[in-house]
């Protein structure tokens, strides 16, 4: 138990993701009952990552009669940003009462990310049904809303009364740790207090925690915090133990949040043990704060920009050992990087238009370099059409441009910086996804740039191709140490650096190489739009209303 408390980083622990309602609705179905309309059910299925193997998430409710149902069964699911959530909803016409799927009618289905649905107008995604050839199948309806206790943020103050004493010279150094239980009864680490050293009636610093990493949710289940005298050599002594539960605490100071502290061991051992002290809730209130899926369905979209490294260091793409070659049987790693990162932000980029930019290489007709060329050659419009028009843009530029050098990125990074800009009013955020193979020629300039772009709204993720040494990249990552240049430092920390290599599976799953790429790079863009937003203090519009439903049919 101990060495998990000394390892806990409250930074790296992973809350519970959000949890987001899809509410689904048909219109239009076809009928198939002779003597009367359908009597619909639709199953909604969840495909794994890199085995891409369907498997069963729920089903609606039956509802009998009708070709324009309106279901009541939600289904409830986390939602990852930072993955490719595809769903598959199938709609069936109940025929009898048998649970086997496969013995009622075929109505039709769609298959959508559960990005698309978050990601469209108002949370609301319309779809044609398919997959009776000839027949039109109808529509289906599927909204997505937010759960509302996944924005609260608890902030809560405790202190203890006569704590063992632990310590054979001075009194006890004691701190809290807190753990949620999970649905199969182990623990999970959620917060840890400050040390506050020699005493045995500490009081502890206020400190604010998600709702969701407490309890999940789930208002009633067990909360399990331990008290230890904190020891220097990290082998911290443990004085006792109380549980309590969100909405125990949510009562707050009361005579009911005084807990005893336990410690089984010496229960055991002493008749005459009464406790090891007791903790105290000083305080408890709760506040929402707005969140990531909050701005997206008010309308804010993601702008998502590339830029490709062109320098020589690469190789001559004409052959197999370049990075970027052009094997007619698999993608090189440029294209896997683009392909994995464009894809999931695709769903909330309503327009699916992306500038793409090359930088690093000599330009036709005269051999001029350049540090941001657009990769369809087109300067007033480097914009191309989904991923598939960046992935073209791109093969069509290496067959024309020559690859030459240095590495620079300060040129890209100002070009995205600037139409950031112009744009901060919280309707647009914008992601710069920058592919290199090496090391950086102008560092100075670059950490002028990120410093002058951490004021915007703007996120650069820089993922590193090839066998080459990128230390210099973790200068930029400000996860460690904020950036800094001339003496300033960055506002927020934006960019985001990772090597491929680190993602590439063992077994050649290119798929789900991707998807750990994809995974890893993204994982940090909502909290780094939410700093924004607070940093301008701007706050979600209202979600845009989508056209209600159409009341086909209603009077039947």
């Amino acid at each position: 138990m101990m060495a998990s408390i000394g390892e806990f980083d409250p930074l790296n622990t992973r809350v519970p993701a959000t949890k987001i309602e899809v509410t689904v609705s048909c219109r239009s179905l076809l009928d198939v009952d002779t003597f009367s309309k359908s009597d619909p059910v639709v199953v909604l299925y969840v495909q794994g990552v890199g085995t891409k193997e369907w498997r069963e998430f729920g089903r609606t409710e039956v509802i009998d009669n009708t070709r324009n149902p309106d279901f009541v069964r939600k289904f409830v699911l986390d939602f990852f940003f930072e993955e490719k959530q595809n769903l598959r909803f199938d709609v069936y016409n109940v025929d009898s009462r048998s649970c086997n799927i496969s013995k009622h009618d075929f109505l039709g289905q769609t298959f959508c990310t559960l990005g698309e649905i978050i990601g469209s107008t108002g949370g609301r995604l319309e779809r044609t049904l398919s997959g009776i050839p000839g027949k039109k199948c109808g529509v289906i309806i599927l909204a997505a809303e937010e759960l509302s206790n996944c924005r609260d943020i608890a902030t809560m103050q405790l202190c203890a009364n006569k704590l063992d004493k632990k310590d054979f010279f001075g009194k006890s150094d004691p701190f809290l740790v807190f753990y949620r239980s999970n649905e199969d009864g182990t623990f999970t680490i959620c917060h840890k207090t400050e040390v506050i050293k020699n005493t045995l009636n500490p009081v502890w610093q206020p400190f604010t925690i998600p709702v969701r990493a407490l309890c999940n949710g789930d208002y009633d289940r067990t909360v399990k915090v331990d008290v230890y005298d904190w020891d220097r050599d990290g082998s911290h002594d443990f004085i006792g133990e109380f549980t309590t539960s969100y909405r125990e605490l949510s009562r707050g100071q009361n005579q009911f949040n005084v807990y005893e502290v336990l410690n089984p061991k010496k229960k055991g051992k002493k008749k005459k043990y009464i406790n090891s002290g007791t903790v105290t809730l000083l305080s408890f209130k709760v506040e929402s704060e707005y969140t990531f899926v909050d701005f997206i369905r008010g309308g804010t979209q993601l702008n998502f920009t590339v830029a490709i490294d062109f320098t020589a260091s690469n190789g001559n793409p004409s052959q197999p050992t370049s990075l970027h070659y052009m094997s007619p049987y698999q993608m090189n790693a440029y294209a896997m990087a683009l392909k994995a990162v464009g894809e999931i932000i695709q769903d909330y980029d309503s327009d699916k238009l992306f500038p793409a930019y090359g930088f690093g290489a000599k330009l036709p007709p005269d051999g001029k370099i350049s540090h941001a060329f657009p990769l369809n050659g087109d300067s007033d419009q480097p914009n191309c059409v989904g991923i598939e028009g960046v992935l073209e843009a791109y093969f069509q530029s290496l067959r024309t441009v020559q690859l030459y050098g240095p590495t620079n990125f300060a040129p890209v990074i100002n070009k995205v910086a600037n139409c950031a800009a112009e744009i901060t009013d919280g309707s647009q955020y914008f992601v710069l996804l920058m592919i290199t193979d090496g090391v950086i020629s102008d560092m100075v300039q670059t950490k002028e740039a990120v410093v002058n772009a951490a004021s915007l709204p703007l996120s650069i993720i820089i993922v590193g191709v090839g066998p080459a040494e990128f230390d210099a990249m973790e200068e930029l990552d400000g996860d460690e140490v904020r950036v800094s240049s001339r003496g300033r430092l960055a506002e927020r920390d934006i960019v985001q650096f990772v090597p491929f290599r680190d993602y590439i599976d063992r077994s050649g799953n290119q798929v789900l190489s991707m998807a750990r790429l994809a995974k890893d790079v993204l994982a940090e863009i909502p909290d780094q739009l939410l700093s924004f937003m607070k940093s301008r203090g701007i706050e979600p519009r209202p979600a845009l209303s989508s056209s209600p439903l159409p009341n086909l049919h209603r009077h039947i």
